[in-house]
């Protein structure tokens, strides 16, 4: 895909004085360096717990005019009443505008389910997905409700997924990727493995670009799978 939907964004500082935005690594990291710059079809972010990287694709995907709970453009639900500053610290670059769109996040994906079972809108098989395994609907979700030359977000799609699961959606989003653009925010080694990937790193010390091999959850999964009863001695030790 020659030109991304978003390809970046420029932080205003305009949050509110107490707002405890202003706390998180990745918004003094932005105060400092105003933009981010996307160039790559399928970009991630990824850090621990906190970090801010589901904040940042929170705000992401409300400044392009997503649900904030998530769904497309049109779902416009709303089951708890959040103020939500960061969206409106962001202008967006873009350069495509895309024929499809989605924001999932894995957190309120069942308050997106309930809302689509309650306007009964279709493109998402069959079956209502409130009557499949978690982990389940979240395939019907991504395999058919993502139709391709679309901008998909997406906060942590691993979360119902086994390995095998994460292994099928990494290679749909590979096979979208030639005419849609992914922004994922994710814990998962396996998919970010993804080959012509662009990676983010948050940390207390901001954000940095960095490598598959450089990603510290992926260092981390591969010293405990290369010597798990090492790694659970090391854990229990007094």
């Amino acid at each position: 895909m020659d030109d991304l939907y978003i390809s970046g964004f420029r932080f205003k500082d305009n949050l509110p004085k107490y707002s405890y935005l202003n706390n998180l690594p990745v918004v003094k990291y932005l105060k400092n360096n105003n933009e981010m710059l996307f160039d790559k079809n399928i970009v991630f972010f990824v850090g621990e717990n906190g970090s801010g990287k589901s904040t940042l694709i929170e705000a992401l995907a409300i400044a392009y005019g997503f649900n904030a709970e998530g769904g497309s453009k049109n779902f416009n639900f709303s089951t708890h009443r959040v103020q939500y500053d960061l969206p409106d610290s962001i202008t967006l670059f873009r350069s495509a505008y895309p024929k499809d769109g989605f924001f999932f996040r894995a957190e309120s994906f069942y308050n997106v389910a309930t809302n689509i079972d309650e306007i009964e809108v279709g493109g998402y098989g069959d079956i209502s997905l409130h009557a499949q395994s978690h982990g389940e609907s979240f395939m019907s979700l991504f395999f058919k409700r993502f139709r391709g030359k679309g901008l998909y977000l997406l906060d942590e799609p691993e979360a119902a997924l086994s390995p095998s699961r994460q292994m099928s959606l990494l290679a749909h989003i590979i096979k979208l990727s030639n005419d849609s653009q992914f922004i994922i925010s994710t814990h998962s080694p396996i998919l970010l493995a993804c080959p012509n990937s662009q990676i983010f790193q948050l940390s207390d010390d901001g954000i940095s670009e960095v490598s598959y091999s450089d990603i510290e959850a992926v260092q981390i999964y591969k010293q405990f799978l290369d010597n798990p009863e090492r790694m659970v001695k090391y854990l229990t030790e007094d």
